[in-house]
Parts: C-alpha cells; structure tokens; sequence
C-alpha cells in the first residue's frame, strides 16, 4: 500500500530484551505494509538483523523519512542529535519510565504506527543548543544538546564559580554546585528537579538554572533564544560538562562555555489525540488523588 513513509528506519535501545521483541515485531509489521525498513547498526548488533537492511546514522539521515526509536527519552535524545542534521522526523514508543518525548504507549504501538503510515499525525519543532568551549580563545570542544548543557564542579567537594553572561551582559558570578542550561524539551528534565520552569515546547527561550547556589537569591531566569550564554570558569576550580547527560567534556579553570540556539531543529510526530499538557498531567500526576 501506498504509505506516508516508504522508508522507515528503527532504533532501540540495545541492553533490553523487551524492546528486541516490540521492535521486530514492528519491523515485521512495516514490512508487511509494503515498507522499507532500516535497522540502525547498533540496534541491529543488538537484536540481529534478520534479513532486514542495516544502516549507521548518515545512511539513515540520506534514505530515512521517519526514524522511530523505541526506548526511553535517553534513546531518543541520542538519536535526535545523530540525525539533527538531515531533519528526518521522529517519533518515540516509551519502553523506559517517564518519557516526555517518547509519548506512544507500548501497547498504542501498531495502532498508532498505523495511523502515522496513513498519514494521520501532528509535527512539532523543537530546537537544540549548540555548545562550544573556547579555551585561550580557540574552540577545544563543540557539540549539540536537545536537553540541557550543564556545567557542575565534577569530582570536588565544594562549590564552583562562575560568570554569567547573556549577549555580553552580566547576569551573576555565581557560587554554587554548578548551573543547567536547558531548552524547552530539557524543562521536563534534570532542570525541573533542580527547580527550574516548565517551557511550553512553543515558548522561544532558554533557561538558566542554578543548581544549589550558595545566594538564595540567585534565581533561574528565562532568557529569549536569540542570546547567547557565556560562563566562565572562575580560577581556581575546574568543571565537568555534561551534554544531554551523556557525553561529558573536563574544562578548566579560565575555559569559556558558548551557548546558543543551534540551527538545526528536529521534528516529532505525534499520534492522533496527542497533548502536550495532557502528558504532563500523567507524567508529573498532577491529576492524582491527594493521599489521606
């Protein structure tokens, strides 16, 4: 049959044995659709490829037009930085725990799967943050979050400093365990246990988080998409970057920490009766009973 979507490809997340099954399940499934499917090289290690084409994430982003990653936001946030460049759309079947951005329920899988082939979804943008470290004035490091960017004090047992700016103004020189920098989609994450704001994934900002600072007064602040975000690593401590919580680069004292809206955005795709604010009501139990 005619599909929205010749070519899908398929990612997972390799350690789990339940994601194995659903995913060739559903590969089986695409394929009796009349549709082309790719299994990522990794996923495919994982769960053998069973006569089905393997394919590395620049062959994915040339010959894709939807990657759907089963897994958790984890998985998902691998893939949307692998394949930012090449704007395939996404969408994510939660098999981890909260899953913001991997809204399709397992047992929605094929229902909802079969929905998007007929070409019955929602898109929606969200942006990633382009990270760069400037060390004597030159780039050491550069990379891409869709989370967060957060600079921490690593293994040392006391606070940090540092020194914000926004489009060269200072914000603060901040004392404290370390500081988030977060998008929208990042709002739901590490930066909302540090007591940062929810970001609708619409609102055009970025959000600055202290984590623990030593001034009860330093607050997290919002700042427009178009800033850019310098901090400076105050002599004499060192820090730890984290990008997305999975990949980490050591800076040290005097580095600079450039951050601003990437170019690249990536694309998901929603089932039918999605809402935003509906997911929030479920993850965060916000409609639950008050425990007497």
């Amino acid at each position: 049959m005619n599909s929205a979507f010749p070519t899908i490809a398929l990612i997972g997340k390799y350690q789990s044995r339940e994601i194995a099954e659903s995913l060739l399940s559903l590969a089986a499934f695409l394929r009796q659709r009349g549709v082309e499917v790719l299994l990522e090289e990794a996923t495919a290690a994982a769960v053998g490829a069973n006569g089905y084409a393997v394919a590395d994430y620049e062959a994915i982003g040339v010959r894709a037009r939807l990657a759907v990653i089963l897994g958790g936001d984890g998985t998902m946030l691998n893939a949307a930085r692998s394949l930012a460049r090449f704007d395939v759309p996404l969408v994510g079947i939660n098999q981890g725990r909260l899953g913001f951005m991997t809204d399709i329920a397992l047992g929605a899988m094929i229902e909802s799967i079969t929905a998007l082939l007929e070409g019955k979804f929602s898109r929606e943008q969200r942006f990633l943050l382009n990270a760069e470290v400037l060390r004597d004035g030159a780039a050491a490091y550069q990379t891409l979050a869709l989370n967060d960017v957060v600079v921490n004090k690593g293994d040392i047992g006391r606070m940090i400093e540092l020194e914000v700016k926004v489009d060269g103004e200072l914000i603060h020189v901040l004392r404290a365990d370390g500081l988030i920098v977060s998008t929208p989609t990042g709002s739901t994450a590490y930066a909302l246990s540090a007591n940062g704001p929810i970001l609708h994934p619409a609102v055009p900002g970025i959000a600055i988080v202290p984590l623990c600072p030593h001034a009860l007064s330093n607050r997290p602040i919002t700042v427009n998409d178009s800033c850019t975000i310098d901090i400076a690593l105050l002599p004499p401590h060192d820090a730890r970057l984290h990008f997305d919580g999975q990949t980490r680069f050591d800076a040290r004292a005097g580095d600079v920490v450039r951050i601003r809206r990437s170019h690249h955005n990536i694309t998901l795709l929603h089932p039918p009766g999605y809402s935003y604010f509906a997911m929030l009501r479920e993850k965060l139990h916000w409609s639950s009973t008050p425990r007497r």
